[in-house]
């Protein structure tokens, strides 16, 4: 029989049958399972706010010594006061600071890239509006932001293995708790079977709810694969744990489901979303107008030298047409150029679902048929 000891620090369970060892055999537990990591991942955001500050403000005055040979020159230091908070506002809301930029050296890197070059565009729009433009220095605005990119992506690399050393490889605790559901394996999270350490989602036993909470302490998420029938009552438990609970449903792999959505008295699974917006589908079709319409103007005389050659090789058509389904599912004509003999041209896309050679395969040129 598992029993809980009153300090709560440990847990002993006899081991079951499968476990490979002998029967009877007790195996100690100590709880909490993992130590606490946010206090860990505010110190490591603290120090990454902290680093990017001198990287700014150092590379400023590097380029203000050489290019002014004053490395306290007034202007530079206004840059410096205007900078360093506008890089922090834009590295908050691009997610410079995050559980991702904990683990990712790229991504770190990458979104310090972006908030550097939205923090120097916004001083710039500012220096415009006030009239101070006049007073930057071109020269020594783009060397800034050289170096500035330059030496963050070198500082938080050497930064990152610091901050792996204390907040761990994933920056998170995970739990996954197996209740008989589909399994499920995740690397670098604790994985509990709830029959062996006797775990149960009964809301009705204040002493397994409390059982439950020595496990999930300082979780970050917590995962549980169970049966159908005992989704509901590990969501419940989940409502009252003030925790990341999820629920492994298979079918959520299956259909590719993108979230969830709930209202109006009915819950639903979303596996797939509409259109672009308005704005977003201006733009689109502008980029796509701008460049294939630059492309077809630029490749012109290529493409008419190609059409030649297909038409003087056996006075074919040039251009092959066939039905493919886009949008909607609806039907379109698509053109490309002839790549097949004539007697072989397939509108109807019938020979596709024959071969797998590509859309419309028929013999090419040159082979036997």
């Amino acid at each position: 029989m598992t029993t809980l000891e009153r300090d709560r620090v440990t847990v002993t369970s006899i081991t079951g049958e499968g476990s490979g060892a002998p029967p009877g055999a007790q195996r100690q537990l100590r709880l909490p399972l993992a130590p606490s990591l946010e206090k860990r991942r505010l110190q490591a955001y603290l120090l990454l706010l902290i680093a990017d500050g001198f990287v700014i403000v150092g590379a400023s005055l590097l380029i203000s010594l050489l290019y002014l040979g004053n490395a306290y020159d007034p202007q530079t230091i206004q840059q410096i006061e205007l900078y360093v908070p506008l890089y922090w506002g834009a590295a908050l809301m691009t997610r410079t600071y995050s559980i991702q930029a904990l683990t990712s050296l790229r991504f770190s890197q990458s979104r310090s890239m972006l908030a550097v070059t939205t923090a120097l565009t916004l001083m710039l729009f500012i220096a415009f509006f006030t009239k101070s433009s006049e007073q930057v220095s071109r020269v020594s605005t783009v060397a800034s932001l050289i170096v500035v990119a330059g030496s963050m992506a070198w500082a938080r690399a050497v930064i990152q293995p610091v901050i792996r050393s204390g907040c761990g490889t994933t920056a998170q605790n995970v739990l996954v708790i197996d209740d008989g559901g589909s399994p499920v394996r995740i690397p670098h999270a604790w994985h509990v079977d709830s029959r062996e350490h006797r775990l149960r989602p009964d809301r009705s036993d204040p002493h397994m709810l409390d059982r439950l909470g020595m496990f999930m302490t300082n979780m970050d998420r917590v995962i549980v694969t169970c049966p159908p029938e005992r989704r509901k009552d590990w969501a419940l438990v989940f409502k009252g744990s003030n925790i990341c609970g999820e629920i492994v449903d298979p079918e959520v792999q299956e259909l590719g489901v993108l979230g969830a959505s709930r209202g109006h008295g009915f819950g639903s699974l979303v596996v797939s979303v509409g259109p672009l917006g308005l704005r977003a589908r201006a733009a689109k079709r502008a980029m796509d107008l701008a460049i294939a319409g630059a492309a077809t103007v630029a490749l012109a005389p290529l493409l008419l030298v190609v059409a030649l050659l297909i038409w003087l090789e056996d006075r074919g058509p040039v251009f092959f047409m066939q039905q493919r389904q886009g949008r909607n599912n609806r039907l379109f004509w698509i053109y490309k150029f002839r790549s097949m003999r004539v007697e072989k041209l397939d509108a109807t896309g019938a020979c596709q679902h024959r071969d797998k050679n590509g859309p419309g395969t028929g013999l090419k040129r040159g082979q036997l048929g």
